[in-house]
């Protein structure tokens, strides 16, 4: 089967290559698919790279990648089965996380999948899972967003802010937005009720405090959130980027965990998990119109690292997602259960 692989940490243009590679083989409580799709996020570019260092240390590998294939998010039809798996069947149409998402075929745990949304096809259901599990978990667990409460999502357009917009909407919140001018009608299309253009207008001075803020992007000071933050509001940051090889933007997540028992206000951060019931929740409200992904662009496989750059370069709107072969293509799944 083909797949991109790579064998040592770097970026995409350096280390990345389309090559023909064995097919996986499945343990007990995983299945083996044939992937017609594939998502990109951010995850995937700090795999590749390595970076921060401290990843590598919690399992990717110290020296190299620890695996050679990179991806995770997935949609495509289960081939096999492990011998303990009850949950799917061979033809069943799935949606979840996979490991080495980038290739012909891949092996899942039964425990991370769902049956694909009927209302969607693969392209979209492969960008729902790490971002949409990411932005649920964040919206009901961590900002606990009721009806009525005013929410402010910083970061709006990215893959896991788009999410975020919807589901807030969909729990009854009052949403305001935070993106670049280019991308206001995307967040405004999203459902949101107030959009601010960050290029034009400074949220955290606008004197409007909001029960719940969610920033999924961008690095704002913890002391300008804190502003804009109820006196007892929560504050979730999902996300935020920096070039450090060291902490990676992480250190305002620790900051923020440090302060949270001191203040009224309660300030935290999570990492997502890509699980089958919290797939089976955004399925619910993907099927009943209020979750729908957006795609931006959609690349081969041959076009990974085209991807990765684009998605690098922050002008995403949305998600961007791999497309994968037709499926009489590629190697046979024969032999998968080794």
């Amino acid at each position: 089967m083909k797949a991109i692989v790579q064998d040592a940490y770097g970026e995409a243009q350096d280390v990345l290559r389309l090559e023909e590679i064995d097919l996986p083989s499945i343990g007990p409580q995983e299945v083996l698919l044939r992937v017609h799709a594939a998502g990109l996020d951010r995850g995937v570019w700090h795999s590749m790279a390595g970076l921060p260092y401290p990843i590598r240390l919690a399992g990717y590998g110290l020296r190299a990648p620890k695996n050679a294939v990179l991806g995770t998010d997935v949609a495509g039809r289960v081939e096999a089965l492990g011998s303990d798996v009850t949950t799917l069947q061979v033809g069943d149409d799935v949606y979840g996380g996979g490991r080495g998402t980038f290739a012909d075929y891949t092996r899942a745990a039964a425990d991370k999948l769902a049956r694909k949304p009927k209302n969607l096809g693969f392209e979209q259901a492969a960008a729902l899972p790490v971002s949409g599990c990411t932005a649920l978990q964040a919206v009901r667990d961590r900002g606990r967003v009721l009806p009525g409460q005013h929410v402010l999502i910083i970061g709006a357009s990215g893959g896991v802010g788009s999410y975020v917009v919807q589901i807030a909407k969909a729990f009854g919140a009052v949403v305001t937005g935070v993106c670049s001018t280019a991308k206001m009608d995307l967040v405004r299309s999203l459902g949101a009720d107030n959009v601010i253009d960050y290029s034009a207008e400074d949220f955290a001075q606008a004197g409007e405090r909001y029960d719940v803020i969610l920033d999924t992007g961008g690095n704002t000071s913890l002391r300008r959130l804190r502003s804009a933050l109820a006196s007892r509001g929560t504050l979730v940051i999902i996300g935020g980027e920096t070039s450090g090889k060291w902490l990676g933007g992480s250190d305002r997540q620790l900051r923020a965990m440090s302060l949270s028992p001191f203040v009224a206000q309660k300030l935290g951060t999570f990492i997502g998990l890509v699980n089958a019931a919290d797939l089976e929740a955004l399925t619910g409200l993907v099927e009943s119109g209020q979750v729908t992904p957006t795609i931006d662009r959609a690349y081969p496989l041959s076009d990974v690292a085209d991807a990765i750059r684009y998605l690098q370069a922050g002008q995403v709107r949305g998600k961007v997602v791999i497309t994968l072969a037709d499926e009489t293509q590629g190697g046979g799944p024969s032999d998968a259960l080794g």
